[in-house]
């Protein structure tokens, strides 16, 4: 999403665990950063504080995806399991903890979580993926406890699903093939149209890309 916002004359500061050649080519601020590592999340807060300045939009996008046959009831490890849940769920907590008092600075902020359908239990028709989806999962939870928290102070806070997106996210055909799929660029331009839609009276809510509320 980071190109719509450098469109709408946002000052970005695009974070990712390696800095590849697409975004070095953005004239937007980056930045290393491990949501698996407190230190990493410690740097960049403490990096970011440095300029003092509030922070409208927080977009916590971060996504692993262990092979299903390593995250299925007979076969998912304690392994698979921690570093699923230090990606998707303890680290937009402890980036989100760490920049609250620039958060707390905007006008009017929303915090944005990348969460996914797998992770409603209401909508679980399927089972496995437990890693993943018990991740995406205790992600809604925490983000609907951050809605309650901060409704008083004006924080808007959404869970987002992308839906089917053709990326790397997953090494099988699947995603590719399933007739639902997009590119990564209409998925960004869809959600982002959703998070800017959005705003105290909708926060601590779970949105697909196309507009629609989810289920929890």
């Amino acid at each position: 999403m980071t190109h719509y916002q450098l469109w709408q004359g946002y000052t970005v500061f695009a974070l990712d665990r390696v800095i590849g050649r697409e975004l070095k080519e953005l004239p937007c601020q980056e930045f290393e950063c491990d949501l698996a590592s407190s230190d990493s999340i410690g740097r960049f807060a403490s990096h970011y504080r440095s300029f003092d300045e509030p922070l409208d939009v927080l977009l916590n996008i971060a996504g692993v995806m262990a092979p299903k046959a390593g995250d299925a009831l007979e076969s998912v490890a304690p392994s698979t399991l921690l570093s699923t849940f230090q990606v998707h769920t303890f680290g937009p907590l402890l980036l989100t903890q760490a920049l609250l008092p620039s958060i707390l600075q905007a006008r009017s902020p929303t915090l944005a979580f990348m969460s996914s359908r797998v992770g409603s239990i209401a909508d679980n028709s399927s089972g496995g993926a437990y890693s993943y989806r018990a991740s995406k999962a205790a992600l809604n939870s925490i983000g609907k406890s951050m809605a309650m928290d901060l409704k008083e102070k004006g924080v808007v806070v959404l869970l987002l699903h992308p839906g089917f997106v053709i990326s790397g996210l997953d090494k099988t055909d699947d995603t590719r093939n399933n007739p639902e799929a997009v590119m990564p660029e209409e998925a960004a331009e869809k959600l982002w149209k959703v998070v800017r839609a959005k705003g105290l009276a909708e926060t601590g809510t779970f949105w697909h890309r196309e507009g629609f509320e989810l289920p929890w």
